[in-house]
């Protein structure tokens, strides 16, 4: 009596389990990319052959207005 009723029990909690939950989707997405950086002055004169690497700094160009 005691199993028959521990039995129904656990299939009655099955059922309702089953029953009421949604099926569970996970949706996977590529990480977003982030924005290229620009080089640093050394490996741009590296790139270039170049013997210096100050017309490649940020502070060291001209700004053209």
């Amino acid at each position: 009596m005691k199993n028959a009723l521990l039995l129904l029990l656990a299939i009655t909690m099955v059922a309702a389990t089953a029953c009421s939950n949604k099926p569970l989707v996970v949706k996977s997405r590529p990480p977003a990319s982030k924005p290229a950086k620009p080089l640093p002055p050394g490996q741009a004169k590296k790139l270039t052959g170049s013997k210096s690497a100050k017309p490649y700094a940020p502070g060291q160009q001209k700004k053209s207005h």
